[in-house]
């Protein structure tokens, strides 16, 4: 039997684990695993940088789940610091350019794997090449950022968007003793919630020192005479003084490669797949990670929603496919959790704004409560906000803001959503109840009682 060749584009959660998973069902007699990586660094936990840069994680190194040389002892012939810059589809090959050397070669292969990720958004503005300006996406970007803080003096920086990133190292920054300066475009901060859920966000982060500028539209970053940042300019002829930029704008799919190759692209530019990753329309190529488009299993239809978690699973997924085994990634409802120093953030399903989008009819329900019964010590407000749908009462979305144990429980509505259950049926479930761990009545069963009603009052 001749020996296959699997190439992998991309060294962290989707590449890597992809090569592991096709590993653990082929050996190197039957599979050869060539695998690329532009960084330094494989297999490590980008979700956790704020952390680390924020002096909670001790070491960069603690991040790291697998290094390039425990991948090599598994028979994974990983290429560090080797860019792929070119996909020929008709010759099965990719050309691959040592970014020490130079140099550059092509490598064949008999089923190829796409996991190249996502790139922190810049924006075409004078002055965001600077010295100082750090988007935060990779390893190595946290690296640089490090890097930077050790050999600045001053102590102000501004972050530039206010979505996860942005918020995280917002906190961050002010845990390393930074002067911290929020701008972002939105009405609110945490693009991601409702507006009259952001503004809890909003006050909160004001409360922990952050200046939060909402409606800023960013022109330039202003340099001194060697080309460092050391201010950020609004349209509203506002100037922010800064030793350090950091960009939280969000992120985009990196897939110039596979939009070079004539690889299918959906609307957020992320490439298409099918049920087993399986690049459409293309048998031996699969892509994962967060330079795909998922279905969203509440809208319809695929988003963009890059998140460790789905990469560990689509790894998996296409790892299996490309060993000779079976497994799918039907889709996601968009669940995730973050946090600004003692406040929880979380949210699943759809925003009220993306309700609209989808054609859908709703109507929502927000309640406020505690994570424990009122009278624990200890007990900390939160606030839930649920979409419903009009006429059946199907949920739709959770959105939720407050103290310790309040994000988790969207894992709830994460489930019910999963499920396709009515607001309703939500409210018979038999949640856990004590006193330190919930109200006798949880506030996820209050939200949908509230939601129930909305639906009824509403009609058809």
């Amino acid at each position: 039997m001749a020996t296959e060749r699997l190439v992998v584009v991309g060294g962290d959660a989707a590449g890597m684990s992809a090569a592991s998973q096709a590993r653990r069902l082929k050996g190197p007699a039957e599979l050869e695993i060539v695998a690329f990586e532009r960084g330094h660094f494989t297999s490590y936990s980008a979700c956790g940088i704020p952390y680390w840069v924020g002096g909670q994680v001790a070491e960069r190194d603690d991040l790291i789940a697998r290094t390039p040389e425990e991948h090599r002892a598994r028979d994974i012939d990983l290429r560090t610091r080797t860019e792929v810059v070119e996909l020929d589809l008709p010759g099965s090959r990719v050309r691959a350019r040592d970014l020490d050397s130079g140099s550059e070669s092509w490598t064949g292969y008999d089923k190829l794997v796409l996991a190249t990720g996502a790139r922190p958004v810049r924006p075409r503005l004078p002055g965001i090449g600077a010295h100082g300006v750090h988007g935060i996406q990779s390893l190595d970007d946290g690296q640089r950022l490090m890097d930077t803080l050790r050999r600045t003096e001053g102590r102000r920086a501004v972050v530039v968007g206010a979505g996860y990133i942005g918020v995280e190292m917002a906190e961050a920054l002010v845990a390393r003793g930074y002067e911290v300066t929020v701008l972002h475009r939105g009405e609110q901060p945490m693009a991601t919630l409702d507006p009259d859920m952001g503004g809890l966000v909003h006050s909160a982060m004001n409360r922990m020192g952050i200046r939060t500028v909402s409606r800023a539209e960013v022109t330039k970053i202003l340099t001194d005479e060697e080309g460092r940042a050391r201010a950020v300019a609004t349209s509203a002829g506002e100037e922010y003084e800064a030793d350090v930029v950091v960009l939280g704008i969000g992120v985009e799919p990196r897939t110039a490669l596979a939009r070079a190759a004539g690889l299918p692209l959906g609307p957020s530019g992320g490439i298409l797949t099918d049920l087993s990753m399986r690049v459409r329309g293309h048998e031996n190529i699969w892509s994962g990670g967060d330079c795909v488009e998922v279905l969203d299993l509440v809208a319809g239809r695929t988003r963009h929603i890059p998140l460790g978690t789905h990469a560990n699973k689509h790894g998996q997924v296409i790892g299996s496919g490309v060993g000779g085994g079976y497994a799918t990634f039907p889709g996601v409802v968009g669940t995730a959790v973050s946090k600004v120093c003692d406040l929880e953030i979380a949210r699943t399903g759809l925003r009220e704004r993306d309700a609209l989008e989808a054609g859908l009819r709703f109507v929502t329900a927000t309640i406020t409560s505690t994570n424990t019964a009122g009278y624990y010590p200890g007990a900390a407000e939160m606030t839930v906000k649920m979409l419903a749908e009009r006429r059946t009462g199907r949920l739709l979305g959770v959105q939720i803001v407050g103290g310790a144990g309040a994000a988790k429980r969207v894992d709830i509505a994460a489930v019910a959503l999963t499920a396709g259950m009515t607001v309703d049926r939500m409210v018979s479930l038999d949640l856990g109840y004590a006193p330190p761990f919930s109200p006798v009545w949880d506030p996820i069963l209050v939200a949908a009682r509230k939601a129930v009603s909305a639906v009824r009052s509403a009609g058809v």
